[in-house]
């Protein structure tokens, strides 16, 4: 065979020097060979998805209750949908939509007296499972001096607390106390305000309305966290932040997010309890 003469050593010297040049011209395509290789394997898709959103291949046992014996299909595809906005820990995120069901079995075993039938079934699973350090935008719905609310996607919770907030950029300006006569329901009644209410008409006092509950979609009573140079509001005009996502929180099958808009939010100098020392010795001074 050719590979056992490759192996074997020669009986003359000369013939030992052929086959030496010989092994280097063979060694030199069996690197290029290995380069390719390297090369090839390099372009394969090495880093994970960067999206918050994910399409998985789920696998589930569920017991359907009897009321379903005539029809399971319907019976899983009920207690999938109830599943629906929630958050699965198998799936590690919270499960937005299903499909494809397939049954892993044509028929459902039931155990001993138990009248619910259980089946195996897998389906694909549209899950939203955002991950940490992930860059993220979402709508300012709160300003507080001890954090900012946001809302992601219309549905989930977000919290930026205040020491994820770079101080030396942004300050919170409180805004006017609720007794003050130039605020609330107290400036409302005002005569002038009366005497100018009764003589518009009702289209334009709602179009108004609408103009207030616009305005309205942000809550500054309280105040707001504003540039310390520019004075412009934290998140702009249309009220869109970009924040870096630090933590997760699972409460009654609900996720929410942590935020940080922090350049380096990871870092130990925004954490909780150096936050906590820094002011300690702030009020010490």
């Amino acid at each position: 065979m050719t590979t056992s003469l490759g192996l074997s050593l020669p009986a003359s010297g000369h013939k030992k020097r052929k086959h030496r040049a010989s092994d280097a011209n063979h060694d030199v395509p069996r690197k290029k060979k290995k380069e390719k290789l390297k090369q090839d394997t390099g372009k394969l898709p090495t880093e994970p998805s960067t999206s918050e959103f994910r399409v998985t291949k789920a696998t589930i046992t569920l017991s359907v209750p009897p009321v379903f014996a005539s029809n399971l299909r319907t019976g899983v595809e009920e207690m999938l949908d109830s599943m629906i906005m929630r958050y699965i820990p198998s799936l590690c995120g919270v499960l937005l939509a299903h499909s494809n069901l397939h049954f892993l079995s044509p028929t459902a075993s039931i155990n001993a007296d138990c009248p619910f039938a259980i089946c195996n079934v897998t389906f694909d699973a549209t899950v939203w499972s955002p991950s940490i350090a992930m860059k993220l935008i979402g709508k300012i719905i709160m300003y507080s001096p001890d954090h900012v609310s946001l809302l992601l996607h219309r549905t989930f919770n977000v919290s930026i607390p205040r020491h994820h907030i770079p101080q030396d950029v942004w300050e919170f300006e409180y805004g006017p106390a609720e007794n003050d006569p130039e605020y609330g329901e107290g400036a409302v009644g005002s005569p002038v305000d009366k005497e100018e209410d009764a003589g518009m008409k009702d289209g334009d006092a709602e179009k108004i309305d609408a103009e207030k509950t616009e305005d309205e979609a942000v809550p500054e009573a309280s105040g707001q966290w504003v540039h310390r140079l520019t004075g412009t509001k934290l998140g702009g005009t249309d009220g869109y932040l970009e924040f870096t996502v630090i933590g997760k929180t699972v409460a009654n099958e609900m996720l929410s997010l942590q935020g940080s808009i922090q350049s380096d939010p990871f870092s130990e100098e925004h954490s909780t309890t150096q936050s906590g020392k820094s002011s300690h010795k702030k009020g010490d001074k």
